[in-house]
């Protein structure tokens, strides 16, 4: 049997005033790292704030690892962590401080909590600076104290928003290697929104995409990524001749070809594998390579948001 949804949504809508932000969202979210994407003012941070109860849904219901969002908000954030995208420190008090004060709220004991705090600081790399105060520490360091709140309390979800943002290439990357881990090796289911493409593509496995409060694409990202509408790249050789009429023979199956940098020709058409192998038969021409295009998340992202918006009451 397929492990239960860590997220569980069911028409969810949220409205402020006369405009909805939200829905209605009918969305399964699976455990492991989930990318959550969308254009500004798609509805991810409200889609955020709506899971860890901190905003009231207007109609809809959801769960997070089974609690309600409405009815039980304060017993799921003791199973979630959240690392919000604004700072949220308190400039003269201590990463070690900040940290133990976050595992007590979350509802650790305080011995519990100031030795889970000193074991995230020493796991994000602010074992020498832990007693110094968070307003001196520079952009990397501020969002290593995030993820470090964030875990204090062995969370089963990790909510994460924007946690490359302001990093320099070095602490990116550090990131970008926290959070894998936090992942594959701990065990942490993950929810990462990020505006950086290339950083969700790196982490995460599987991708939701909003767009107008409504889920436009999801799914496993490898899925998504299957191809460029049937396009191969393809490595022909033989005269100049037998290269013509190989190029005559797709053209008349119906089949484009597109030169690509380093000689490689791109096909798109019908039946590619059986027209291209009869092509370079008929024509005398070697198949070098035959390789399926695979697209990037970002042609998946820019694909799903162009395209027409499906009716309203979907989710």
């Amino acid at each position: 049997m397929s492990a239960p949804p860590v997220i569980a949504l069911d028409r969810l809508t949220k409205d402020y005033g006369q405009r909805r932000a939200l829905g209605p969202l009918t969305l399964e979210v699976p455990a492991g790292r989930v990318g959550l994407l969308g254009p500004n003012g798609a509805g991810k941070s409200t889609l955020i704030k709506c899971l860890l109860g901190l905003v009231r849904p207007t109609s809809g219901r959801g769960t997070v690892l089974g609690f309600d969002i409405a009815r039980r908000p304060l017993a799921l954030r003791e199973r979630v962590g959240y690392f919000p995208e604004v700072d949220c420190h308190v400039p003269d008090v201590s990463a070690a401080e900040l940290v133990t004060l976050m595992g007590e709220l979350a509802g650790l004991p305080r011995p519990d909590a100031i030795r889970r705090a000193h074991e995230v600081l020493d796991y994000v790399g602010l074992a020498e600076e832990r007693y110094r105060p968070v307003g001196g520490y520079s952009a990397g360091m501020r969002q290593r104290v995030k993820l470090a709140q964030a875990i204090v309390h062995d969370p089963e979800l990790l909510l994460l928003d924007e946690p490359t943002n302001a990093l320099d290439p070095v602490s990116r990357e550090r990131m970008l290697e926290l959070i894998r881990d936090l992942g594959e090796r701990r065990g942490m289911s993950i929810v990462y929104s990020s505006h950086l493409l290339s950083d969700v593509e790196r982490v995460c496995d599987h991708v939701v995409i909003l767009r107008g409060g409504a889920v436009i694409a999801q799914g496993r990202l490898a899925d998504l990524r299957r191809g460029e509408g049937g396009a191969v790249d393809a490595r022909v050789a033989g005269p100049a001749e037998a290269l013509a009429a190989f190029r005559a023979r797709l053209a008349a199956a119906g089949v484009a070809a597109d030169d690509q940098q380093g000689g490689a020709v791109r096909l798109t058409g019908p039946d590619l594998s059986r027209v291209t192998l009869e092509a370079a038969r008929e024509a005398g021409v070697q198949l070098r390579a035959f390789r399926p295009v695979r697209a990037t998340l970002e042609d998946v992202f820019m694909e799903a948001v162009a395209a027409p918006a499906a009716p309203a009451g979907g989710g």
